[in-house]
């Protein structure tokens, strides 16, 4: 070959070799950023081609695909009473992508799991449609109706746990939505998203995982366990060293009871009863903040709490005496989700130990063969059993003969705490009402609930847990024992 020919050849060879490099690094190295970007709109075609797979809730679906019309997206998500279900679901849209369950299972409800890779297969060879999975919820679906329809019209949000697995049983918040309002990619579902967008009551936030409030006096129930795992106090029913009036550390103000309940030197049992914020403020500051601190941490606090759905992390301050004291009756810089304060309850009711919070039961392929399935795990303890039946004594006592009548039920043990947590500047507006509860039957506590009302439009002195809260908490452990 003459040398004219050889360098022509080279070159060829060179650009062939190019080519093959730039191909396969196009096709290896940058596929999973080319398949997600924005402008990739074959994906999303691809995505929206088949039936997705639906979320299962005891046993029936509360999503379905339903085929769309003049769109180049052949399916979209439809939700069964979507505004109860949206804070569990969240939602799936053509134009606005996912959140929550619908975005964390994407791959399992559109079928392009890794995990069912054997399905989609064998799908090629039998000529079936491919099909998304399904995920199974621990839901319980008649707690969250009881939890959705409890809280009505007013803002605040519900959560409830079985304390012996873990398991979500409720996860209800309002205002809510409807996530079928935008589930496509018209106008219509256009004008819907920015409505929901500008709404200020913030119906798309789920208050139950992502909004956090002052606990207020249902923080006393940590703050007892404090008490009692640091030895501070041993026998429920002895006189604590609390003066009344009790005048906070470094400080000229003077802690205030509610009304003028006799809360002098109270046992811990009547303190709790009686919502004693002198006893409990002091509790705080024998204690000091770095131990206030450990106890909320092994309830929870603190740390981001995964479902699978994050939870924001509550907060138990890092913080000088007289904040530390307010903090330990649930005020000050001390902030709890609803599903934190649920995780309180349910430990308490497990004899002390905590177990990981999840809703995610099961998964499936098309099939309805399981290919996941959820085993139980230990959070934390933050009580020893003995102490936690203590407390649990305490708690029932709020119910028997305190605050907490309201969330009585015949035949059933039932321990809770109120709260009523101030709000705003100075205290200037409306307060949020709390309660926390569990109920024990026979076989033992099958659910622990966190009721929290933000606003509402009973007059301000008429706000209170025992009064607000607590007829809801009521309502949602019910439902769940009378499923048993």
């Amino acid at each position: 070959m003459n040398k004219p020919l050889r360098r022509i050849a080279i070159f060829c060879g060179v650009l062939i070799l190019a080519l093959l490099v730039r191909t396969n690094y196009l096709q290896y190295v940058r596929a999973d950023e080319l398949n997600t970007r924005d402008e990739n709109r074959r994906v999303r075609i691809e995505r929206y081609a088949h039936e997705r797979g639906n979320i299962i809730v005891d046993g029936n679906p509360v999503t379905s695909s339903v085929e769309t019309k003049d769109s180049d997206f052949k399916y979209k998500q439809s939700w069964k009473n979507g505004p109860m279900w949206a804070p569990v679901t969240g939602y799936s849209s053509q134009a606005f992508d996912a959140s929550q369950l619908e975005k964390l299972e994407d791959g399992i409800l559109t079928g392009n799991d890794d995990q069912l890779f054997f399905d989609r297969t064998l799908s090629m060879f039998t000529g079936e449609k491919k099909q998304g999975g399904n995920v199974v919820t621990t839901l319980n679906a008649a707690a969250q109706k009881a939890a959705f329809q409890g809280l009505g019209d007013k803002k605040g949000a519900v959560a409830a746990l079985d304390p012996q697995t873990g398991a979500i049983l409720a996860l209800a918040s309002t205002p809510s939505y409807d996530p079928s309002t935008f589930a496509g990619n018209s106008d219509k579902d256009s004008k819907a998203w920015q409505k929901l967008q500008k709404d200020e009551n913030k119906p798309m936030l789920n208050r139950a995982l992502r909004e956090t409030y002052p606990p207020g006096s249902t923080f006393k129930v940590v703050t007892a366990a404090a008490a009692l795992e640091n030895g501070l106090y041993t026998d429920i029913d002895g006189k604590t060293n609390s003066p009344l009036p009790y005048r906070l550390p470094q400080s000229t103000t003077v802690l205030q009871n509610e009304g003028s309940i006799p809360c002098e030197n109270a046992s811990l049992r009547e303190a709790l009863r009686m919502s004693c914020n002198t006893v409990f403020g002091k509790i705080s500051d024998d204690l000091g903040n770095q131990k206030m601190m450990d106890e909320a941490a092994k309830f929870g606090f603190n740390k981001d709490i995964f479902t699978p759905v994050r939870a924001d992390a509550s907060i138990y301050p890092k913080d000088n005496r007289p904040q530390n004291a307010m903090a330990g009756i649930g005020q000050a810089s001390n902030r709890a989700t609803p599903l934190q304060m649920a995780m309180v309850a349910a430990a308490v009711a497990n004899d002390g130990k905590l177990m990981q919070p999840y809703m995610v039961a099961e998964r499936q392929a098309p099939s309805i063969d399981p290919i996941y399935t959820h085993e139980k795990e230990e959070l934390s303890r933050p009580l020893s059993g003995e102490n936690a039946q203590k407390l649990q004594q305490m708690m029932e006592t709020v119910v028997k003969s305190g605050t907490g009548t309201k969330a009585l039920i015949d035949g059933v043990t039932v321990g809770g705490k109120t709260g009523t947590a101030q709000h705003g500047l100075n205290n200037s507006e409306k307060p949020y009402a709390w309660f926390i509860s569990y109920a024990k039957t026979s076989s033992g506590s099958p659910v622990a609930v966190a009721v929290v009302v933000e606003d509402s439009s009973a007059n301000r002195d008429d706000v209170s847990g025992g009064g607000l809260a607590a007829p809801i908490a009521k309502a949602v452990m019910e439902a769940v024992i009378n499923k048993r």
